[in-house]
């Protein structure tokens, strides 16, 4: 059987291409930079390319070329360079978890928050398991109810990161749900949404949630134009913006254009319920969710 070449991970692909902004801001050729390691030229190229792997005890001499001593930075890409090679537990499943969906499950494993938007439906973190399938299963185009049922346990999967992480604290969210994703309803299981709103207002217990209605006679604002996510992490890494349309999730990346969306998600914030109102009309919908 021939070797397949695997794709690299994207801590891999963050790893070199933070190493490679380094080097040009220094003004440092890459046959300077490899030289002083001891390496071929090709070598330092195959790391910010994601091609090669970098050691983590390789990581402190090769940015001390650039001038990088903040020992802070040192660490995270020494833990970037030992993490660099590990597979998330979704690899278990295959070929269902499409490669965009793989690279926003390392991102939102690595975050350390998450702000999002979302004008029709509530969002993934937030979803029980009967409500996650109706909606995979609604908004799919090629996917068997097999592999509906593997993204819904995926999805339910995810949540932990809200109330526990193996290191770290858990993720902070903060999302704002639009109400006409609260109005949805299903065939033939008039109780589900009402069990999902009641999911969605416990949440609001969490110290680590903080969860907003925008409501259906908002004043104009970005939300209108779609759903986005900015997912932001410790120093030094930058925020990224997630964008999804119907064939998946894309990300935004670079200062200026992540500026635009956390001024708008400001914006989408101020014309939202506040906290308190929003847990309020979660208890009406879920009154008239008796019927």
């Amino acid at each position: 059987m021939p070797n397949v070449r695997a794709i690299p991970t994207l801590r891999r692909r963050r790893l070199g291409g933070t190493l490679r902004r380094y080097r040009h801001e220094a003004g440092v050729t890459l046959v300077t930079a490899a030289t002083a390691m001891g390496w071929d030229d090709s070598k330092l190229s195959r790391i910010e390319t994601a091609v090669a792997r970098l050691l983590p005890q390789d990581v402190a001499k090769l940015l001390s070329q650039y001038g990088v001593t903040d020992p802070q930075v040192i660490a995270a890409l020494e833990g970037l360079a030992k993490d660099a090679g590990k597979q998330g537990w979704w690899q278990a499943y295959g070929d269902v978890v499409a490669l965009n969906y793989k690279d926003y499950l390392t991102l939102e494993t690595d975050a350390e928050s998450v702000h999002i938007y979302t004008p029709g439906l509530v969002p993934g973190l937030l979803q029980t398991g009967p409500y996650a399938r109706e909606i995979i299963a609604g908004i799919s185009t090629t996917h068997t109810s097999e592999e509906v049922a593997a993204l819904a346990e995926i999805r339910k999967m995810r949540q932990a990161i809200l109330t526990t992480r193996p290191e770290g604290r858990p993720l902070k969210l903060w999302a704002v749900v639009h109400e006409a994703g609260l109005h949805q309803r299903f065939a033939g299981q008039p109780f589900l949404m009402r069990q999902q709103l009641k999911h969605l207002l416990d949440m609001t217990e969490l110290p680590n949630v903080t969860i907003q209605v925008m409501p259906l006679i908002a004043t104009p604002n970005p939300g209108m134009l779609g759903l986005f996510e900015i997912v932001r992490f410790p120093h030094p890494w930058a925020t990224v913006v997630n964008l999804e349309n119907i064939q998946g999730g894309y990300f935004v990346e670079g200062t200026e254009d992540v500026k635009v969306f956390e001024s708008a998600f400001e914006r989408v914030v101020a014309a939202a319920l506040s906290v308190d109102d929003s847990r309020q009309l979660i208890r009406t919908l879920i009154e008239r969710n008796r019927k």
